[in-house]
């Protein structure tokens, strides 16, 4: 089964190593894992994000690079209608979340897929909205 990569796993693992906790070693470690067993799920407001305020030309185009090894699911009309009936039901609980978060988790219900995430609001996401969220045998993160 496909897994749904976060911007938050990605960018744990574009950091140094030596930066990291030892949970979200373990977290870019089966990010290593997921992506060595073919079953990476990249969107392109992902990819976007991920590719957002690199400084560098040679990094961008050096991370570009790397990232075209995934591709892209395909959008359609109804994730973002989805995406904005989630917003609307999370913001009528009281939870507030960006866009793209809310397209993620509309793709990934869509698509019948969970989602790898390190950021804490998709955790509060996922009490309202019939998401799936991955959790690795290797760690507690935030779940």
């Amino acid at each position: 089964m496909k897994i749904l990569v976060d911007t938050s796993i990605w960018s744990l693992a574009l950091r140094r190593s030596a930066a990291l906790s030892e949970e979200d070693q373990a977290l870019v470690n089966e990010l290593n894992e997921l992506i060595g067993e073919v079953r990476v799920a990249m969107i392109g407001p992902i990819r976007q994000e991920l590719l957002s305020g690199i400084p560098g030309q040679e990094q961008f185009d050096a991370l570009k690079g790397k990232l075209q090894a995934f591709e892209d699911l395909l959008l359609t009309r109804g994730d973002y209608e989805r995406a904005a009936e989630f917003y609307n039901i999370c913001r009528k609980s009281g939870v507030r979340g960006s866009p793209i978060d809310f397209l993620i988790c509309a793709v990934a219900v869509g698509m019948g897929i969970p989602i790898f995430t390190a950021d804490k609001d998709f955790y509060l996401y996922a009490k309202h909205l019939p998401i799936s969220l991955h959790r690795p045998m290797t760690t507690n993160h935030y779940g």
